[in-house]
C-alpha cells in the first residue's frame, strides 16, 4: 500500500484542525443543553421525604448549651429528652465554648434560637450591642450559681486577697467570666490565674495559691468530700447595690458544708442566675412560633424533669421566678397568665 507523503499528511491535518475547533463549541453546546435538560428534570422531580424534612426543620429549636463538661449542657440534654415530639418539636442542644459564649452564639450564629447564659454575660455587650436587654428575653430562671470564695487560713477578709494569687478555673467557665467581674465590682485587684480547680486546690494546700473562686450551684463536691485543715474557709460577700443589676442574694450554710461551716452559721454570698433565654423574635414569626412551642412543651412537662433520674436542680425551679435586667418571653408570660387564671377559676 502506497504511503501518503508526509507533506500531504501534514497538510490534511492542518486543514482539519480549524474544522474541529469550529465544531467543538457546537458539540459542547449540545452536550451542555442535554445536561441542563437532564438536571432540570432531576430538580423538578419531587423528593418523597421533602415535606417531612420541611416539617422537621420548621419545628427544630437550636439551644446553645455550653461546654461538654458543664452543668448547662447537661440540663439542655435533659430538656431535649422531655420535650421531644418527633417532627412536631425537636430541641437540638449545641456544645459551645462555654455558657459565657452562649449569648454570642444566640446573637450571631445561624440556627441558634435559645441559649443558657449567666445573667451577667449581658454586661459585656452593653457597648457592643446597645439596648441588649431589648434583644434578649428569658424563658426560665434555671438555677442560681452561688459564688464560693474559698481561702487559706491566713486570709481573713476580701481585702487580704489584694495582690494575692486567686484561681478562677479554666476559660469558658462561669467562674472565669463572672469571678473577675465580681472582684472588679468589689474593687479588689488580685493576681488572676485560670487553671483547673483541682490543680489550684492542691496549690492552696501547699501555700502556693491564696484562694479559689467557684461559681456553681451548691453544694460543691470538692468542699463536701475534701478534708481541709483548720482555718480554710469561705469568705462572705454581702449583697448590695453593686450587684442589683444581674445578681441575687444567697447564703452558704452548715447543712451544705458541715466540714467548713459551724452548725447554725451561714456565710453571706451572691448568686449568678443561670437562665434559659431566647432572641426577642417578632411575635407571629416562624422563629417566635418555634420558641413558643418549646415554652408550651417545657412548662407543661416540667414535672417530668423534677422526677428521679434527672438533675436534682430541676426540683428547685420555679417557673414564675424572674431574672434581673431581662423581660420574660411573651409566650412564656402568656402561659403563666393562663395558669394563674385557671387556678383562680377553680372552686
Amino acid at each position: 500500500m502506497n504511503k501518503m507523503p508526509r507533506s500531504l499528511s501534514s497538510l490534511l491535518l492542518a486543514a482539519l484542525v480549524p474544522i474541529a475547533i469550529v465544531l467543538q463549541p457546537a458539540c459542547l453546546e449540545a452536550q451542555t443543553a442535554r445536561t441542563a435538560k437532564a438536571d432540570a428534570q432531576v430538580v423538578r422531580r419531587p423528593l418523597p421525604q421533602e415535606s417531612e424534612k420541611d416539617r422537621m426543620n420548621a419545628w427544630t429549636v437550636g439551644l446553645a448549651g455550653g461546654l461538654l463538661e458543664g452543668a448547662p449542657i447537661r440540663l439542655a440534654a435533659e430538656m431535649a429528652r422531655v420535650v421531644d415530639d418527633g417532627a412536631e418539636l425537636h430541641l437540638l442542644p449545641i456544645v459551645t465554648r462555654g455558657a459565657t459564649d452562649n449569648l454570642n452564639a444566640l446573637l450571631y450564629l445561624r440556627g441558634v434560637d435559645t441559649a443558657i447564659i449567666n445573667s451577667d454575660a449581658l454586661d459585656e455587650y452593653k457597648l457592643q450591642v446597645p439596648q441588649i436587654q431589648n434583644r434578649i428575653t428569658y424563658l426560665l430562671n434555671l438555677f442560681p450559681s452561688e459564688l464560693h470564695i474559698f481561702v487559706r487560713p491566713e486570709i481573713a477578709s476580701l481585702q487580704d486577697l489584694a495582690g494575692k494569687k486567686v484561681n478562677f478555673n479554666t476559660q469558658g467557665t462561669a467562674a472565669a467570666y463572672s469571678g473577675p467581674l465580681i472582684f472588679s465590682r468589689l474593687g479588689i485587684d488580685v493576681d488572676k490565674t485560670f487553671i483547673p480547680h483541682q490543680l489550684a486546690l492542691e496549690q492552696m494546700r501547699k501555700g502556693e495559691m491564696s484562694a479559689v473562686v467557684f461559681i456553681t450551684s451548691k453544694p460543691v463536691d470538692a468542699f463536701v468530700r475534701g478534708r481541709w485543715e483548720a482555718g480554710f474557709k469561705f469568705l462572705p460577700v454581702h449583697y448590695d447595690r453593686r450587684f442589683e443589676d444581674y445578681y441575687l442574694p444567697a447564703t452558704l450554710d452548715a447543712i451544705e458544708y458541715p466540714n467548713l461551716i459551724k452548725q447554725g452559721d451561714r456565710v453571706s454570698t451572691i448568686a449568678v442566675p443561670t437562665a434559659l433565654v431566647a432572641f426577642n423574635w417578632r411575635p407571629g414569626s416562624n422563629r417566635y412560633q418555634r420558641v413558643a412551642r418549646l415554652v408550651d412543651y417545657l412548662f407543661s412537662r416540667i414535672d417530668r424533669l423534677q422526677a428521679p433520674g434527672f438533675d436534682p436542680k430541676w426540683r428547685s425551679i420555679n417557673l414564675a421566678a424572674t431574672i434581673p435586667g431581662l423581660t420574660r418571653f411573651q409566650a412564656a408570660q402568656e402561659w403563666l397568665d393562663r395558669q394563674a387564671r385557671s387556678a383562680q377559676a377553680k372552686p
